[in-house]
């Protein structure tokens, strides 16, 4: 029963840190940015909250350290915005996972286009 709890909220705190970033937190430094995943905790006390930035590297690390920066105001709304008792403490990650299909597709392609060739 715990499970869906957790899960549960961790969706919960995915679309309401999306709608945060996106409307309320105000720095020009922070570039598209896509809330992709959230993992919490079995007590509810961490989130690991997995981003996906477009743009180049140092792009990425850019919003990285607004998203850092931004952490309190961000934990504060989300704290205001959900009813739980504590608000966990947000870990910020890139998540790699839309690369690297991204990769793979092209590789599947340059593969089907080696084999049309023949």
């Amino acid at each position: 029963m715990a499970k869906i709890r957790v899960g549960r909220v961790s969706e919960q705190i995915k679309k309401e840190l999306s709608q945060i970033i996106q409307m309320e937190l105000k720095d020009p430094r922070i570039g598209f940015i896509t809330v992709t995943g959230v993992e919490t905790t079995s007590d509810l006390s961490q989130a690991k909250v997995y981003l996906s930035v477009l743009g180049s590297e140092e792009q990425k690390e850019e919003t990285l350290k607004a998203i850092a920066r931004g952490t309190g105001f961000l934990r504060s709304e989300l704290g205001k915005r959900m009813k739980l008792r504590h608000t966990p403490v947000l870990l910020f990650k890139f998540d790699s996972s839309i690369e690297y299909g991204s990769r793979i597709e092209s590789l599947l392609d340059d593969i089907n286009n080696g084999n049309d060739a023949r």
